[in-house]
């Protein structure tokens, strides 16, 4: 998630247009509504909401409110501008469908946040840093395996989780070398958004792709080389920057709680079910997630049972805080973002049923071509959030190849690294390691990471080329 009140302005700008991209597909087509007081008010509203979203770190305002605000006025002026062209029944049918998307995307979500705050919680994260600090790796080599784990440890846990995780293995070693942490932040974010860009998993946006039937699970693999070139080739230059020397290991031991390497089994076998459910069944991957959460929630009723009657036999009595509760690991959830997710979908839902989806797609898609469109999604993404720039491009679906699919998939994923601010991972080291690593920090290797951003599209045309076959009016 982004933050940057410097940058509110030209943000509001783009979302002015950006947001026509959205339009459901099984929706009937909306009126063009773009030039009427009611189009313009709505416009407006989005962009004074989403001038606070950008504005969160300055003005200490959830991002969540301000969307769900600007969506419920949204939908006041939909059915309004509606009605008074005498069509009444296309805003319901537009809302519903778009919370129905949104119910999918939350339930799945709230099963993959409740399995990472569960292994957060029996340490399985602790003792993987703990075990990296006391070994006695010398600063470049924990700068390569701090990027490496990120990289491949993303597609399975988010991209946040994942850096602040590698993030506190390098403060914990090297805190008092701030010219590396500053490096090796810059390196884990990368590759923790890199990483995420090749999996289902791995990243809201990718997730949606997923979700809307439109790349498999294994056509996301394709972008396995592209990514890891997008890593690679900033981290080879930043390397040269890594001082020489070995910082002294420290003594730390940390031990899994019960039951923490059966639930890593469990989130596989969550996984392997949400792909089953959504590749064979044809059912929505958030069934397959909602089951391995009932098997979570039965096991960690045994989890609870075993530690109640151990803590009897030891003391006599137990508090309820004492033992494992996956309902708290359930409230733990981050209910911000969910939220934020809310009011993103509705807000752009409705600016679509207002009809910008005919000026939007003229202007983008027709105007400069699939590829430089998608090459653009990228770089918005460094600046404003990719998850409203993907559901617009989503819900408007342009006629594109899946090897075009694969590429915004791809630069959506990966654009967010360009600025410390165009991803949840940059933001969040920012506030862990704050005063080392800033956006000026990370401003300073955004040169590097455009090569890398470049190379990886350029990797992904030429590797993927035989998926690249577009339709008539696009480059």
């Amino acid at each position: 998630m982004k933050s940057a009140s410097a940058l509110a302005a030209p943000a509001a700008l783009i979302l002015v247009l950006l947001p026509g991209l959205a339009c459901a597909a099984e929706t009937p087509t909306p009126l063009n509504l773009t030039t009427s007081w009611y189009g313009i008010a709505a416009v407006i509203v989005f962009a004074f909401a989403y001038i606070l979203v950008v504005a969160e770190e300055a003005i200490h305002l959830r991002k969540s409110k301000p969307v769900m605000v600007g969506a419920a006025l949204i939908w006041v002026l939909v059915p309004l501008a509606y009605e008074a062209h005498g069509n009444v029944s296309l805003p319901a049918t537009a809302i519903r469908e778009n919370i129905l998307e949104y119910a999918e995307l939350l339930l799945f979500l709230l099963a993959a946040m409740t399995y990472i705050n569960t292994l957060q919680e029996r340490r399985v994260f602790d003792a993987l840093r703990a075990w990296l600090v006391s070994r006695n790796f010398t600063l470049r080599s924990i700068f390569w395996i701090t990027g490496l784990l990120s990289f491949f440890l993303s597609p399975v846990a988010d991209n946040l989780t994942t850096a602040l995780i590698m993030a506190a293995v390098v403060l914990a070693v090297a805190r008092e070398r701030p010219r590396f942490v500053a490096v090796a932040c810059v390196n884990i974010v990368v590759a923790a958004n890199a990483g995420g860009a090749f999996s289902p998993f791995g990243d809201i946006t990718t997730l949606m792709v997923w979700q809307k039937h439109i790349v498999t699970f294994a056509q996301f693999f394709a972008l396995f080389v592209p990514s890891l070139v997008n890593w690679l080739i900033p981290a080879a230059i930043l390397s040269f920057a890594v001082p020489h020397g070995r910082p002294e290991p420290l003594d730390e031991t940390v031990r899994i709680k019960r039951g923490g390497l059966t639930i890593i089994g469990l989130f596989l076998i969550t996984i392997a079910s949400a792909v089953g459910f959504h590749h064979f069944l044809h059912l929505p991957p958030m069934v397959g997630m909602m089951a391995g959460l009932g098997l979570l929630k039965f096991y960690g009723y045994y989890i609870k049972m075993v530690e109640r009657r151990e803590l009897l036999a030891a003391n006599g009595r137990v508090e309820e805080h004492q033992v494992f509760d996956v309902f708290a690991q359930l409230q733990r959830a981050e209910w911000d973002t969910l939220m934020f997710f809310y009011g993103v979908i509705l807000c752009v839902g409705g600016l679509a049923t207002l009809g910008y989806l005919v000026v939007a797609s003229q202007a983008v898609y027709t105007g400069l071509g699939a590829t430089w469109a998608n090459i653009l999604v990228g770089l918005l993404s460094s600046v404003v959030d990719n998850i409203p720039v993907m559901y617009a491009v989503l819900t408007m679906q342009p006629d594109m190849s899946l090897g075009q699919w694969l590429l915004v998939t791809l630069t959506a994923g990966v654009g967010g690294s360009l600025l410390s601010i165009g991803s949840a991972a940059g933001v969040g080291l920012m506030g862990q390691a704050r005063g080392i690593y800033t956006f000026f920090a990370h401003l300073r290797w955004t040169w590097a990471i455009a090569l890398g951003y470049a190379a990886s599209i350029w990797v992904h045309l030429w590797l993927n080329a035989a998926q690249m076959q577009l339709p008539a009016g696009t480059l």
